[in-house]
């Protein structure tokens, strides 16, 4: 039976893609989950090539698309990406196929029917081009993350960054805050949520908290040219704006 790799930097996601394929075929075998380009970069080298891999787009050290820049990916390829469709449609002819996060059921199972039909042929698996890769590449640099996958018991949760009032950092850990003042841990630090999401949408205010211009409640003159913010959580603590922030937020407030 088939001997699968998986290269995913959300421990949530990788954790659901695990249970699905599972269910799937309980015999297929997770040789490994990979978080990084240079991890799997490492495993490719030393270990032999497995049938098949799900590599997630965005990796904890960069885009995924690094690996085949540094080693021979000598398997066919099923991307995983928390972007929208349209942002990877290159990849349906360079691949096996592209499943959009939270992953349901029946697309991992019309993907692993896609890949053994093509796995009996006498045709080679699709060759992932650095041509191609570089042109997906540039159109991925002008998508922003769209959603956010967390994990709710056993559960995945797709959570939409409309939803979101805030991000925070606490005790090491990054949460996000939902419309509904509900906070959900996060496998990110705010330095990488604040390069994954539109600063259209959000400001870094300070270490801790990334706001939405949906999240202010109200907004007061503070000593020393700072600001204070009041955020529409009713529990949550009014934000000191230093003063060397102020001209770049009141400017984001007026995109």
């Amino acid at each position: 039976m088939y001997k699968v790799l998986v290269i995913e930097d959300e421990k949530p996601a990788a954790e659901w893609l695990r249970q699905l394929i599972t269910k799937f075929n309980p015999e297929i075998t997770v040789l490994a989950v990979i978080d990084s380009v240079r991890g799997a970069v490492e495993w490719f080298q030393k270990n032999a090539a497995p049938d098949l891999a799900f590599m997630d787009i965005q990796l904890a050290d960069g885009i995924s698309f690094g690996i085949f820049e540094q080693v021979q990916v000598p398997c066919p390829v099923i991307f995983t990406t928390a972007y929208e469709e349209y942002a990877i449609k290159a990849f349906k002819v360079n691949s096996i196929d592209y499943l959009l996060k939270p992953i349901a059921y029946h697309e991992l199972e019309a993907a692993f029917l896609k890949f053994s039909q093509q796995d009996k042929s006498v045709l080679p698996a699709p060759a992932v081009t650095i041509e191609l890769l570089n042109k997906v590449q540039e159109m991925l640099r002008k998508q922003y993350k769209t959603r956010f996958v967390i994990k709710v018991g056993e559960h995945l949760k797709s959570i939409p960054v409309e939803e979101i009032l805030f991000f925070y950092s606490l005790d090491k850990a990054t949460f996000l805050c939902t419309n509904d003042f509900k906070n959900y841990l996060i496998d990110y630090s705010l330095d990488r949520v604040s390069e994954m999401v539109d600063e259209r949408r959000f400001f870094r205010i300070n270490r801790k908290y990334m706001l939405s211009n949906q999240s202010i409640a109200d907004i007061v003159v503070y000593s020393n040219s700072r600001l204070k913010i009041k955020l529409k959580k009713p529990d949550e603590e009014g934000i000191i704006v230093s003063r060397d922030k102020v001209p770049a937020f009141k400017e984001w407030l007026d995109l």
